[in-house]
């Protein structure tokens, strides 16, 4: 039989060998003695700097994934190190292991999961609506659904509360398309103005020349936290389309993932996660707490 040509035989070596996974992430932690945990930190009230650490809903949320984990054989010890993130790069730096755990929430998408894996939900955010604080009743009522959507009389009240306000969107956005689309089916006259950015439509109603302006919940509650201009503005706790976000975290490393849905389950099971809730955001819901119970995992 004749040999094995040697121009073959790297190729034949490497088939043979084992394929190296990546070290995983608890096997990182045990090495290094400390936990590195990735944030936005412009992201308020769920992700600040602050000092050389960091602040937030979600930092707080990081932090009991960082007690789970001292509970584990070898970790007793556990430092937490932040290192803030730009938005751009964030989700690449946790898939190649600059960090363990992105603790600013995001959207879980099917694009975002070719490269990064999710926690359970920690935030439920969708469609929301920013006013100011001396909003007349009429329309803070319609805005936060207070007004019963049955028969001629509902959209009689949804008119009078609605009437004579302007209302501001994101051109080119998926809100503007939902907003387009409500009002043609409640067939309700308002007037829809366009505007480049969330910042500007926020902007605009802290001037008092839109009366609301619509967003996603969570960047309408970053702008509104982080500039001390906008007291003046509150965002409504009513979503008009729902949107969980999750914390990122290494792809194939369940191991790893189970200690973050584990710490995350415990809060939501025991009850602790209602004052911590509060602190950031008022107190939970009805509904909010019926999705604590949802995301969480027996």
């Amino acid at each position: 039989m004749k040999g094995i040509s040697i121009r073959w035989l790297p190729a034949l070596l490497v088939a043979l060998l084992p394929v190296l996974a990546p070290a995983q992430t608890l096997d990182r932690i045990r090495a290094t003695g400390t936990l590195t945990l990735g944030y936005l930190p412009d992201q308020p009230p769920f992700s600040s700097a602050e000092g050389e650490g960091a602040s937030g809903y979600a930092i707080d949320l990081c932090q009991k994934v960082a007690e789970q984990l001292r509970s584990q054989p070898g970790l007793a010890s556990l430092k937490v190190r932040f290192v803030p993130l730009a938005p751009g790069k964030a989700l690449g730096v946790v898939r190649d292991g600059g960090v363990d755990l992105l603790c600013s929430p995001m959207v879980e998408t099917l694009k975002r999961r070719q490269s990064v894996a999710f926690s359970l939900p920690v935030y439920t955010a969708g469609i929301g609506v920013v006013v100011r604080k001396d909003a007349s009743i009429s329309l803070v009522k319609v805005l936060s659904g207070e007004v019963e959507e049955t028969g001629p009389t509902w959209r009689a009240t949804l008119n009078r509360g609605l009437a004579a306000h302007n209302f501001a969107v994101q051109s080119g956005s998926v809100v503007e398309d939902w907003a387009r689309e409500k009002l043609r089916l409640m067939k309700v006259m308002v007037s829809l103005e366009t505007v480049a950015s969330p910042a500007e439509g926020v902007a605009l109603v802290a001037d008092g020349k839109v009366d609301a302006f619509f967003a996603s919940q969570m960047i309408l509650r970053s702008l509104v936290a982080r500039d001390t201009a906008n007291t003046n503005l509150m965002v409504l706790d009513r979503r008009f389309e729902f949107e969980p976000v999750s914390l990122a975290l290494a792809r194939d490393d369940e191991d790893f993932r189970l200690q973050v849905d584990t710490a995350l389950s415990q809060l939501y099971r025991s009850g602790a996660i209602t004052p911590l809730y509060s602190k950031y955001f008022g107190a939970p819901s009805e509904l909010d707490q019926t999705l604590f119970k949802v995301y969480s995992r027996p």
